[in-house]
């Protein structure tokens, strides 16, 4: 019997931040919708990371809108925490990149998410991303 042998690959970025007080609510956590901007930091981070800045793609015309974002909050952030984003792409992207998101503070699991972008054009119709751009994100996998 042949051996298996199982390869994962991965994109991955980390936004280290600093919880401001202007980011909690009146119970003294981070209000929830905080988390997606704090992910939409994290992937244009990302994007950069990998050469492939959201500027230029957008300058070349074609957007990443978000079609589908969700978090699964399991502890609150509070004022002041130091966390961190992680966001990764595990999957080739085509039309579609799906990508999900870890914060933490220390070792400690804060929330996971995820969000499903899609290339659309500067009217809002779905198009196929340029060679160049899917040959870039396979580079880095």
């Amino acid at each position: 019997m042949r051996p298996l042998h199982i390869v994962c690959t991965v994109i991955s970025t980390t936004s280290k931040l600093r919880v401001r007080y202007a980011e909690t609510d009146k119970m003294g956590i981070v209000y929830h919708t905080n988390y997606f901007v704090w992910f939409e930091l994290c992937r244009v981070e990302m994007l950069d990371h990998i050469g492939l800045s959201y500027r230029d793609l957008e300058a070349r015309g074609f957007l990443l809108p978000v079609l589908e974002i969700a978090a699964n909050y399991r502890k609150p952030a509070y004022f002041d925490d130091r966390i961190e984003v992680t966001c990764f792409i595990d999957e080739a992207p085509s039309l579609r990149i799906n990508i999900s998101y870890e914060v933490r503070r220390g070792e400690e699991l804060l929330v996971t998410g995820s969000s499903r972008h899609a290339f659309m054009s500067p009217s809002g119709r779905p198009v196929k991303p340029p060679k160049d751009v899917l040959d870039h994100f396979m580079s880095h996998f």
